[in-house]
């Protein structure tokens, strides 16, 4: 059955893009939820209007996401955490830390595109932050243990 989804879903498609998919996955699950529609004969026509009005639209978009993954690419993050001797942390360091860490730099993002698995030990690190549809940022991240001596 094909759809056309109305927002991005994850492992699917990005939104108005016509995708093809079982029809109980649809009719169960993406147009109850609001993800997505039929893609009927009107539907489609309404889709082509749609996206021949934001194509301009779209360049520019796109150049600013450029822009901040190329400043997240090129930023540092550092984040402190109590840890123990032997540089294990007490708890975890999330991606929604390493999302406000990067917020706290003045860079605008949306909080639940950071990807990285809970970090445990101190030490250096990669985050992904997902900026817009296929442009990706790497951050790279620094753990450090609090109140840890400087050695000079």
């Amino acid at each position: 059955m094909e759809i056309i989804l109305k927002q991005d879903v994850e492992n699917l498609g990005h939104k108005d893009q016509i995708v093809n998919v079982r029809p109980g996955y649809a009719n169960n699950f993406l147009i109850p939820q609001g993800f997505a529609i039929a893609a009927t004969e009107s539907a489609r026509k309404v889709l082509a209007e749609n996206i021949r009005q934001r194509a301009h639209k779209e360049d520019k978009i796109v150049a600013d996401a450029n822009a901040v993954a190329e400043r997240l690419n090129a930023t540092t993050i550092t984040l402190e955490a109590k840890a123990s001797e032997k540089g294990k942390i007490f708890g975890s360091i999330t991606a929604g830390d390493v999302a406000d860490a990067i917020i706290a730099k003045g860079i605008e993002i949306d909080k639940r595109n950071v990807k990285v698995d809970p970090i445990k030990e101190v030490g250096s690190y990669i985050a992904t932050v997902k900026i817009y549809k296929d442009i990706k940022a790497e951050v790279p991240l620094q753990v450090i243990a609090s109140g840890a001596a400087v050695e000079e």
